[in-house]
């Protein structure tokens, strides 16, 4: 397992931001549809990214779509996912190219994956994309325990559009985090 050849003691130097857009949330039965990747330093200044629909077979997209309630909020994304299944890349194709973007700006450090309930994102990336997953650290930045201890601890909230595609959530993700850093420097001054 390549955790365990991971240095603990060294210290990442960017961070690579995922998002995936699903049928589902149930990584055994659901397919990934839309990726998103951007890679930042901790300036979240942007050095790379990435964007690809990912061809999915269309009545197994339908089917999975009918079952989750969820898709029912979000009619306009369903149906364009649906319209544009037959131009996305393949699967492994995808990945292949993800596995390059990580390779070429992250060479031997694994990948710090960051996100948004970042942890539903790595069981799709570890069922669907493994030789992905084998460059990650197994240390993820999820934004949304810094939601937990924001509200909870400090009544600080943020509010984000309910957008629900993979480049505009990314987008979301690090804006939310420095909003909650931008919070904490305000707090020392």
């Amino acid at each position: 397992m390549i955790s365990a050849m991971i240095d603990k003691q060294a210290v990442p130097s960017k961070l690579l931001w995922i998002d995936l857009e699903m049928t589902g949330l149930d990584a055994q039965n659901d397919v990934i549809l839309e990726v998103a990747a951007e890679i930042t330093d901790f300036d979240f200044k942007t050095l790379a990214s990435y964007e690809a629909i990912v061809k999915q077979p269309h009545d197994l997209v339908v089917e999975r779509m009918q079952k989750n309630i969820w898709w029912a909020d979000f009619p306009n994304n369903r149906d364009e996912f649906v319209r544009k299944l037959e131009q996305g890349k393949d699967p492994l194709q995808v990945q292949n190219e993800l596995v390059k973007l990580v390779s070429d700006n992250f060479g031997e450090e694994p990948a710090v994956l960051s996100g948004n309930s970042i942890h539903n994102d790595r069981a799709f990336i570890r069922q669907y994309w493994p030789e992905l997953d084998l460059k990650l650290h197994y240390r993820m930045l999820d934004v949304s325990a810094w939601k937990i201890i924001m509200q909870g601890k400090f009544d600080v909230k943020y509010e984000k559009k309910e957008i629900h595609r993979a480049f505009d959530d990314i987008q979301a993700s690090i804006a939310e985090l420095q909003y909650y850093l931008e919070w904490f420097k305000n707090q020392s001054d």
